[in-house]
Formats: structure tokens, sequence, C-alpha cells
């Protein structure tokens, strides 16, 4: 397995566990928490790995998202 293989079974295992969380702390379901999390900034950063953003904790990266773009979840 190289590294870019890696990467990407990492990333989705992190996105997967994002949206579990943000659905648990925004008591909302799975279906709406991926689609504010897939239409995020915060998705897209992961996605290009900008910033090493993907290195974070998936709780750290739950907050940063609350904290960042709460037009989100209005």
């Amino acid at each position: 397995m190289n590294g870019d293989t890696l990467e990407k079974y990492y990333k989705e295992g992190l996105e997967e566990r994002i949206i579990a969380h943000l659905a648990k702390v925004k008591n909302i379901t799975l279906e709406q928490a991926m689609d504010i999390y897939y239409s995020s900034q915060l998705a897209q950063k992961i996605h290009d790995g900008k910033d090493d953003v993907q290195y974070l904790d998936y709780k750290v990266l739950v907050q940063i998202l609350l904290d960042t773009e709460p037009e989100l979840f209005v």
C-alpha cells in the first residue's frame, strides 16, 4: 500500500468520525450532518490536505467547524 492510498483511507475514516460526532453534538441526523460537512470549507481543506488540518483530532475539527462556519447550522 502506498502513501497516497493510506492517506485516502485515513481521510475517509476521519470524515466518518467527523460526521458521526457532528450529528451527536448538534442532535441531528447523520444525513443532515453529512450535508453540512460536505458543504463546508473544512471538508474542502481536509480533501485538499491544506494546512495539514486533516491530522487534527476529529472532535477538534468538529469544534472548528462549529466556530468558523456557523451559517451552516441556521
